[in-house]
């Protein structure tokens, strides 16, 4: 099995920006939003389900996901969540687990952003990466790039785990914060250091 990297971070740190960095020295990027947004696309495989479990005033005219209206309804009621996850969870991990195995390189990296609150990526990967920044600058960052108000941000931060939390678990950080180490650095010490555990593994 090849090397395995789990990427995460809170709303607004920089996951992708990281990720194409790494992108960028060969390295296959499996990401669990593209993934999620494929499966939920007009003739997706989650939307037979969703359809039927949730009715189609959750589906789009051109057959895709609703996401304004799931976004609304799953944020007020947890069960609703959990009968969406129960549809999407088991499809993405079996994409992921597909585009896995047709992976080259010496490791991999998958990027998930809930990866603390699924509680399952700490088995089915060797090491978890944090990207890292104060919550002032997610807030910053996510009003700027999705014009949300404070409370907004706020609210979307208050469900996904703390920062504290995700340094917990984390085996390598990036700080996307101070710019005192530059990105593409901190990214090549990194791709360093994988390449060596994946060869230590025998993942090469």
């Amino acid at each position: 099995m090849t090397y395995a990297i789990g990427l995460t971070g809170g709303i607004g740190s920089g996951k992708t920006t990281v990720a194409n960095l790494f992108a960028a020295h060969g390295i296959a990027i499996i990401d669990t939003d593209a993934i999620a947004h494929s499966i939920t696309a007009p003739g997706g495989a989650a939307m037979p389900a969703i359809r039927r479990d949730f009715g189609d005033a959750f589906v789009a005219p051109d057959g895709s996901l609703d996401r304004a209206r799931m976004r609304e309804a799953v944020f007020s009621d947890n069960a609703a969540k959990a009968r969406l996850e129960a549809i999407t969870h088991p499809l993405i991990r079996t994409e992921c687990e597909r585009v896995a195995a047709e992976a080259e390189g010496p490791y991999l990296i998958f990027v998930v952003p809930l990866l603390v609150e699924s509680g399952t990526w700490r088995e089915r990967v060797q090491r978890i990466l944090v990207v890292d920044c104060t919550e002032e600058t997610q807030i910053a960052r996510v009003m700027s790039r999705n014009r949300f108000t404070r409370e907004q941000v706020q609210a979307i931060m208050a469900r996904q785990a703390s920062r504290a939390q995700r340094l917990a678990v984390a085996d390598d950080i990036i700080d996307n914060d101070t710019q005192q180490a530059p990105l593409a650095a901190q990214v090549d010490r990194l791709h360093a250091a994988y390449l060596q555990f994946a060869r230590q593994t025998g993942g090469e």
